[in-house]
């Protein structure tokens, strides 16, 4: 799969019944997100489209491959900062989803007036959202030593990293 076989749009609240599919397992395996493990749809539907977050799908082969929301990382003065988080179906891993939704997003933030892209809490076990950000010219600015426990109850450290858009 190509970056051109995936297509990126916008969607509303009332797709999340086709987003849950793509969200649960990622929340429930609890090793890349910090969000509780038994979040209830409607407290995952609550986060993923809070105020200000601008959610997009991608899909191909006629169906919901992964989504991302895109959003102020602060308020006030740090609002020309966007932050960003990403969930790809785990079928789907691998081929290339996670990078057209990088892509598209890096592409959308400075239409919606952001000049930077900051990612609070990448999990440094997650080794390919890793090596997808940095392959994207995002710079690893912080270390945040044992701040994610995973499923086993092994401490890792998160990372803050950063770009200029």
């Amino acid at each position: 799969m190509t970056m051109s076989d995936v297509a990126i749009r916008p969607v509303e609240r009332q797709a999340f019944l086709h987003l849950w599919p793509i969200l649960e397992p990622v929340i429930r395996e609890g090793a890349t997100y910090p969000l509780p493990t038994d979040l209830s749809a409607a407290a995952a539907e609550a986060y993923w489209f809070a105020p200000g977050n601008h959610v997009f799908a991608a899909e191909a082969d006629n169906a919901i491959v992964g989504t991302y929301y895109l959003r102020a990382n602060q308020r006030g003065g740090g609002a020309h900062v966007a932050n960003a988080g990403f969930m790809t179906a785990p079928a789907m891993r691998g081929r290339g989803i996670a990078r057209a939704m990088a892509a598209h997003a890096l592409e959308k933030a400075p239409e919606l007036g952001f000049s930077a892209m900051q990612f609070n809490f990448v999990v440094s076990s997650n080794a390919r959202a890793v090596r997808l950000w940095r392959s994207l010219g995002f710079l690893i600015v912080g270390v945040l030593p044992d701040a994610f426990r995973l499923p086993d109850g092994k401490l890792v450290d998160v990372f803050v990293m950063y770009r200029r858009l």
